[in-house]
């Protein structure tokens, strides 16, 4: 790894600590370096706040130090007015002569204008250093802007003998029926601080009566994606509550409510590509699909995915739920005590 890797790498550990508040913007890393010492750090903010960059540019004391540093940015520099002014215009202000990018912005608004700024007011800029892990930090925006539909990753876990839940004989109550441990679990509540969105069909609802929420795991709830065709699910089910925005999928009219509104669809076409199309107009970048089985397996065959992560617990049912039919090479594994974690990339 060069020196130019190693503070790119940084910035991407800093984009990291964003990542889940700063939807629909993408959590972006950045550093500055001065006579080989870094001198500023700075991540993208919640949402209407300020760009990675300028939280950089802001940490550095000495600001004369800024005319003889090199600037590190996971992602191009933007270079229009949106919730803040363009963090181009304030590297140019701040005569800063030399800019790593990462990765160029797919945002139609910014799609090399930034660099362009840049070039023209005398910067040197060079991009594409570590390009593939800072796409990789920014996949969610990226399949936002080119697919015009949210970063799908689907999620399940299943029994050792391939059931996602067991059969209505083995169920007592209205609870979930943990085939995970509690580790695993408190690592589902970290992801969902991590996604924009969560959805989970009726039949989920209704069973397990979850709350969707990060009770586990400090962050930001994601705004909850329920699939009520005929609205069967009532109002004193958990994700009625006001802890979270909630977006009901179904075919009848519903009474749009503070943190609630419904979203109507033809359940006869294509579901998740519609979703998806709903989603994409609320700005939603990421969606993590928590269930159940027939809605998960209705994403796979639409082919509307984009990864998976399948637990496998100890516990067997014997009978119940078949878990998801997944097509795609294991891209990882992981072991949590006593489960295992497949991830699974849709290439």
């Amino acid at each position: 790894m060069n020196i130019h890797e190693k503070y790119m790498s940084r910035c991407i550990e800093l984009a990291k600590k964003g990542l889940g508040s700063t939807y629909p913007n993408p959590s972006v890393g950045c550093v500055i370096v001065y006579d080989n010492k870094i001198i500023g750090e700075g991540f993208t903010c919640p949402y209407g706040g300020n760009h990675a960059e300028v939280n950089a540019i802001q940490s550095v004391t000495e600001k004369s130090q800024l005319s003889e540093s090199t600037l590190y940015v996971t992602l191009e520099p933007c270079s229009h007015f949106g919730k803040t002014p363009p963090c181009s215009d304030l590297i140019v202000e701040h005569k800063i002569p030399t800019v790593y990018i990462g990765c160029k912005d797919d945002n139609e608004l910014v799609a090399g204008k930034g660099i362009e700024k840049l070039t023209k007011a005398g910067c040197q800029v060079q991009v594409g250093v570590l390009e593939p892990e800072c796409k990789e930090q920014h996949k969610r925006f990226f399949t936002f802007q080119n697919k015009k539909r949210p970063y799908i990753i689907l999620k399940w876990a299943q029994s050792k003998d391939g059931f996602i839940a067991p059969s209505e004989a083995l169920r007592k109550d209205k609870k979930p029926v943990w085939i995970t441990n509690k580790k695993s679990r408190q690592l589902v509540h970290k992801w969902r601080a991590q996604e924009h969105a969560i959805l989970v069909g009726t039949n989920t609802v209704l069973q397990d009566n979850p709350s969707l929420t990060t009770r586990d795991w400090e962050g930001n709830s994601p705004i909850r994606v329920i699939i009520d065709r005929t609205l069967k699910i009532s109002e004193n089910y958990s994700v009625y509550n006001n802890q979270a925005k909630t977006i009901i999928i179904t075919e009848k009219e519903g009474e749009t409510k503070e943190n609630l509104c419904y979203e109507t669809i033809d359940f006869s076409k294509p579901i998740a590509q519609q979703i998806c199309t709903v989603l994409f107009h609320h700005q939603i970048v990421s969606l993590i699909v928590e269930g159940g089985a027939k809605t998960l397996q209705t994403f796979i065959n639409e082919n509307s995915w984009d990864e998976a992560r399948k637990f496998i617990g100890e516990l067997e049912f014997n009978e119940g739920v078949n878990a998801p039919i997944i097509k795609g090479e294991i891209s990882s594994e992981e072991k949590i005590l006593t489960d295992l974690l497949h991830y699974i990339n849709n290439d």
